[in-house]
């Protein structure tokens, strides 16, 4: 089969097909509310090199950083990934992003012949550490939970139980790593299948062939879209609030330089890492700025790794978008990533000022409750990422209410919740008036307040609560979110943005999460409305 742009395009459908085919499979399979209804989670598909070659919508934190997670796999087992082995890992330090999000690496093979890889990653509620979920306010990462260099979970498609057993022994909620590990093999088992049925009917001299032609055709349309930026070189820094140890604010810094089809995006001036949880590995980093590339690029080029090509990134070591072990990150996946994200579309916005939106709400307002549940006398554990304000656009308001950037996630259902947890949902409503004003308006926060039926430890890893999202071109600031605990439902406590505290039977949580910032200068009244 030659070459061509229908050629090219069949096969690029053909492959996010498999990615999303091998999502659903791991959504209807999973067994915690997290994966099951929050679809925290993530599906790509990798040349037998190992570069991302399709994706499917999933979670943009993940997807950017799974290629170091399929890279970590190959380099633990050189020439030694037959058929029928599945890698898992979790370490940060090693390919992984933070402890919960647990990855799974697949080798796929058609008649004797490497085909690629298949690989997916699932957020999981507990995988132990000093608090419930996973997510603490830690010093460093033997805090966060059960550590997993690359390890073959299956080998030559037999399981080796005891990995199993392991992690479940270390989580809280084992029967809930049991089934959602279940159901991400499932879905590693769905992708092989359909990559050998796409090379089956294709030929596999075809199948490889039209991954390199999808790199290629991603990076030449990402070369084009570069050089419709003008040459320059554009910096900008902005803050964390905190590092959940201290009030000291952490700057972030980067300098993207444009030049021709090439940028160089350089975090030069950024902190040195931190004490505290919020440093985030250097695959996550690459992640934002893949996110943000594509993002700029537009829907023209195929998701993968090719558009990385023309990029060069420096992250300085020992800094907090490159960690060292054993510093701690369970809040730089989450927390850190929004705000790299935050600093880079603001360097951008240097240099296409009319095309850029406003910042969002700059966090994933992460809530995490653990404890026993005394209805159902077993232990349990929640999280979730809550929605908030996105920034207004040049042409538009920004949305309320939704995850923005480097989160894709969905909140918790009422009755989900209510049905697997001893909580009950006193409010949920959108936070009116939390958007920042401008030419158009940022869209509004939400307001989630939730009741405790028990005893339960809460893990509050959250930003923007100090420095509020702000405005563009003459755009008002959002409103900064707020995380406020009623004792017995009525003492009002505010809390940091960070921060784990026990509560108890008839205490309410309310998370009032960040508008995003407004875009440009409002209007002027009219004549008629000033002199009313």
């Amino acid at each position: 089969m030659s070459i061509d742009a229908i050629s090219v395009e069949v096969f690029k459908n053909l492959f996010i097909s498999i990615c999303e085919e091998m999502g659903v499979a791991l959504q209807r399979t999973s067994y915690s509310p997290n994966i099951k209804e929050r679809r925290d989670y993530s599906c790509a598909l990798f040349t037998p090199t190992g570069h991302m070659v399709a994706q499917a919508a999933h979670q943009p934190v993940h997807l950017g950083a799974m290629p170091a997670s399929v890279n970590a796999a190959l380099d633990s087992f050189p020439n030694n990934l037959n058929q029928g082995d599945i890698i898992i890992l979790n370490d940060p330090y090693a390919g992984g992003s933070h402890l919960p999000d647990i990855t799974l690496v697949a080798p796929v093979h058609v008649d004797g012949t490497l085909a690629g890889f298949v690989s997916n990653r699932g957020h999981h509620a507990d995988v132990g550490g000093m608090t419930p979920g996973s997510l603490p306010i830690s010093t460093e990462i033997y805090q966060e939970g059960l550590i997993l260099s690359p390890l073959k979970l299956y080998r030559r498609n037999r399981m080796n139980h005891e990995i199993i057993e392991i992690i479940c022994r270390n989580s809280r909620t084992p029967h809930e790593r049991r089934g959602d590990l279940t159901a991400q093999i499932a879905s590693i088992k769905v992708g092989q299948k359909r990559l050998q049925d796409i090379a089956n009917r294709y030929s596999i001299e075809d199948t490889l062939s039209h991954m390199e032609a999808l790199l290629d055709y991603s990076e030449k349309v990402t070369r084009s879209e570069i050089k419709k930026i003008p040459d320059g070189e554009y910096s900008v820094t902005d803050y964390m609030d905190d590092d959940g140890l201290t009030d000291e604010p952490v700057p972030i810094t980067v300098t993207i330089t444009i030049t021709g089809d090439q940028i160089t995006v350089d975090f030069k001036g950024t902190s040195e890492q931190r004490p505290g949880c919020i440093n985030a590995p250097e695959a996550v980093t690459i992640s934002a700025v893949l996110y943000t590339i594509r993002c700029i690029v537009g829907d023209q080029a195929p998701p993968n790794q090719g558009c990385l090509r023309p990029i060069s990134i420096r992250t300085p070591q020992k800094s907090l978008v490159n960690p060292l072990p054993p510093g701690g990150v369970s809040g730089g996946n989450v927390e850190t990533s929004q705000r790299i994200t935050d600093v880079l579309f603001a360097a951008f916005a240097k240099a296409l000022p009319e095309t850029m939106p406003a910042p969002s709400q700059g966090t994933m307002n992460n809530l995490l409750i653990g404890g026993h549940d005394l209805g159902r006398d077993k232990p349990f554990v929640y999280y979730e990422t809550i929605a908030g304000g996105m920034g207004a656009r040049p042409d538009k308001d920004g949305i309320s209410g939704i995850h923005t950037h480097m989160t894709n996630t969905m909140n918790t259902p009422i009755e989900a919740l209510e049905f697997a947890f001893p909580l009950r949902l006193k409010q949920y409503a959108i936070r009116r008036g939390s958007g920042g004003p401008g030419k158009f308006n940022g869209g509004d926060g939400l307001i989630r307040d939730v009741e405790f039926l028990g005893p339960a430890r809460v893990t509050l890893l959250s930003e923007r609560r100090k420095l509020p999202p702000p405005g563009s071109k003459g755009g008002s600031h959002a409103h900064p979110g707020e995380n406020v605990l009623f004792k017995s439902g009525y003492e009002e406590i505010k809390l940091s943005g960070k921060e784990t505290i026990d509560v108890s039977s008839g205490d309410i949580l309310s998370i009032r999460t960040p508008g995003g910032g407004g875009w440009g200068n409002q209007d002027p009244p009219s004549v008629e409305l000033r002199e009313h």
